[in-house]
């Protein structure tokens, strides 16, 4: 049982069918009404209307000074709105995410809009540059083009991008739903906090907010636009790993020998086991013959004697024996004439006397 359930976790998630949120009726109606709720902060701002007035109270009246237990916790806090480290830690978990689903889309949606964020979000903050609460000269003012660059808010623009992406590439709607809950969280939080250190006016966070909230809206127009950059990157990466199993082996260096290997037969062994064995000579072949033979000269075949085959390649000719009908018979009771012994050639010595 045990194997079976590590198998089933071993096996890839895949959804059967991701969903690609698509630009509907409701989907623009909040695009429209959101950029009216931006327009209409950025016209505020720029009248110098009752929105600054309320920026300044807030800003005069010092949160930070009002609950300064809350500080330290708060400079943590508002690190979840950072660029850097949030870009870090969604961009691990939408990697594994592509990994598991053999996609590349998650990490694709994530540049985009990451992408978006930085040229719109940064545009109008170097276009309008406005000076931050810390950095006011003058009561009651906008601060506006004075070479700032805290109106709209980043941390905030980026708490809700990058959050809220979790949300927009979720696969179940019960995900959606908790993940929009928890990236709304997180980025109200971090907007709040950026007004209580006071690094921000409050009018600066709900631009962010609004800008944050355009960029997810309008993600479903880029769609298109994420699978041809898909489809592009693995075109690529099949075009690479092609021109790597291609890639001809290193050639051998020219005049070397090449080895060959030659069969050999039981009797080619036992013969390279004895070096200084006397090598036989065939019948019919003089020994001068075999002699000129071993320099590397095929020997002629040897001829087939009476009542013997020719000797082959794997068997060795032996010397001729006579047959017992050639024998000379012998008469019951007769013997074998004795054989002579005969001394070996060489000086004799004398025997000496008795």
């Amino acid at each position: 049982m045990r194997t079976d359930i590590f198998a089933r976790l071993d096996r890839e998630p895949e959804p059967p069918k991701i969903e690609i949120p698509r630009m509907s009726r409701h989907r623009i109606a909040l695009f429209g009404g959101t950029l009216a709720f931006y327009l209409a902060i950025v016209v505020a701002v720029l009248a110098s209307s009752w929105l600054v007035a309320l920026d300044w109270k807030v800003m005069l009246f010092r949160p930070y000074q009002q609950w300064p237990e809350l500080h330290a916790f708060l400079d943590y806090y508002v690190v979840l709105g950072q660029r850097g480290p949030t870009a870090v830690m969604v961009a691990s978990w939408l990697g594994w995410r592509s990994w598991r689903q053999h996609t590349l889309r998650p990490l694709l949606t994530l540049g985009t809009s990451l992408l978006l964020l930085n040229v719109t979000v940064g545009a109008v903050k170097l276009g309008l540059g406005r000076l931050g609460p810390h950095y006011a000269t003058q009561i009651g003012s906008a601060e506006l083009f004075a070479g700032g660059d805290i109106f709209p808010s980043g941390h905030t623009a980026n708490a809700v991008v990058t959050w809220g992406i979790l949300a927009y590439l979720a696969t179940t709607p019960r995900a959606r739903r908790y993940l929009s809950a928890v990236s709304a969280f997180v980025s109200l939080g971090v907007g709040l906090t950026t007004v209580y250190i006071g690094t921000h006016w409050l009018s600066d966070v709900l631009l962010g907010w609004a800008a944050g909230l355009l960029i997810l809206l309008a993600l479903p127009w880029f769609e298109p636009l994420i699978t041809r950059s898909e489809v592009w990157v693995l075109s690529l990466r099949r075009q690479w790993r092609d021109r790597r199993g291609r890639r001809a082996p290193v050639p051998a260096a020219a005049g070397a020998p090449a080895p060959v290997l030659v069969p050999q037969t039981p009797g080619d062994l036992a013969a390279q086991s004895s070096p200084q064995a006397p090598r036989e000579v065939p019948p019919g072949i003089s020994p001068g013959a075999a002699r000129d033979n071993e320099g590397g000269s095929p020997a002629p075949e040897p001829q087939a004697t009476a009542g013997y085959p020719a000797a082959g390649g794997r068997s060795r000719a032996h010397p001729p024996h006579a047959v017992r009908s050639e024998r000379t018979p012998l008469t019951p009771g007769a013997r074998a004439a004795p054989r002579t012994r005969t001394a070996p050639p060489g000086p004799t010595r004398p025997r000496p006397g008795p």
